[in-house]
């Protein structure tokens, strides 16, 4: 944690140690720790000055603010109450908030290849505002990191967060540790990916002069991309793009790994290749746990209809043509 981060609370010390037990179980917890630090403050700048926490004094913060989604709402009470939790675990009186029972449901943004050229276009040819060297290197970083995202399938996490010696550049494989549900797998890529990652790598290690520990360093090269950056970064080259004003289901980063999934079986339908014998090999691609879970990420996308269109041999048969009538 950079050193501007230090929680200065009354609740500093049970945050640390939060943080500390949960990181010794293995959870990574970086997202937590930004709004752990963000409740810090929250303390600080209300004057919180006794241990036992308050229902009024959380009910403040658990209330959704103008420009928060459920979702990330969902995360900061989910967050806190774990805290509570382990204050009380530590024979603490304080108030546990309830869990918002509420689910945002938000469908995915399937890209289409016209958006994902526009978007990549933007990656391309962005050019950062300072003339530091990390920012131009950061730069050259983006481009790589979302096409691996898209034409890997990757977590935003497991793309910011692979180490150089994770990244077999010879081969093409990428291996990915410890991710969601303390799994690791092997990802293979494409030919023409894995030239471009070792040409990128190449770059990365002459602008730096030396071989660096993760295969995107962030600013500070001892340390990965952070997730949170990456997001800002990504609707930045979206909003540039010429779909961005009129589209009314706005992308995430997730979205790339909805879009690669979708594009993926639809390409396996328009060759006519066997979806459910190629599935549990995408399964294990994905990382996860079931065929239900990989089978959530496909969605139904303009180009679903072109395959069925090209392929439906039943629907001519089953439905007569009309004829005309005078």
């Amino acid at each position: 944690m950079c050193k501007e981060q230090r929680f200065q609370s009354i609740l500093a010390p049970f945050i640390n140690g939060l943080l500390a037990e949960k990181r010794s179980m293995g959870f990574d917890y970086r997202t937590e720790e930004l709004i752990l630090l963000r409740f810090d403050r929250y303390c600080t700048e209300s004057g919180l000055a006794a241990l036992n926490v308050k229902k009024d004094f959380l009910d403040k913060w658990c209330t959704q603010t103008d420009t928060e989604g459920l979702s990330y709402l969902r995360k900061r009470i989910t967050t806190i109450r774990q805290l509570m939790l382990y204050m009380i675990s530590l024979g603490i009186m304080v108030y546990l908030p309830k869990s918002n029972g509420r689910r945002e449901i938000v469908l995915p943004h399937i890209f289409t290849q016209e958006e994902l050229t526009a978007f990549f276009h933007e990656a391309d040819s962005y050019e950062p505002r300072c003339n530091r060297a990390a920012a131009k290197r950061l730069a050259k970083e983006y481009m790589v990191l979302f096409r691996l995202l898209y034409c890997c399938g990757l977590r935003n996490s497991e793309g910011c967060s692979i180490a150089a010696d994770q990244v077999d550049l010879t081969n093409g494989i990428l291996t990915i540790l410890d991710s969601k549900g303390n799994k690791d797998r092997l990802v293979y890529m494409a030919d023409d990916l894995t030239g471009l990652c070792r040409e990128y790598f190449e770059y990365l290690c002459n602008a730096l002069s030396y071989k660096p520990i993760w295969f995107f360093p962030g600013k500070n090269p001892e340390k990965p991309l952070r997730n949170t950056s990456i997001d800002r970064v990504f609707n930045r080259f979206w909003s540039g793009t010429a779909f961005a004003a009129s589209c009314n289901n706005k992308p995430t980063v997730h979205d790339l790994r909805f879009s690669f999934v979708t594009d993926r079986i639809n390409l396996w339908a328009m060759e006519g290749v066997d979806i459910n014998v190629m599935m549990p090999y995408l399964q294990k691609y994905l990382g996860h746990r079931n065929l239900q879970d990989s089978y959530y990420y496909y969605h139904n996308s303009r180009q679903l209809y072109d395959a069925i269109r090209i392929k439906d041999k039943t629907v001519s048969t089953v439905i007569p043509e009309v004829p005309d009538y005078e």
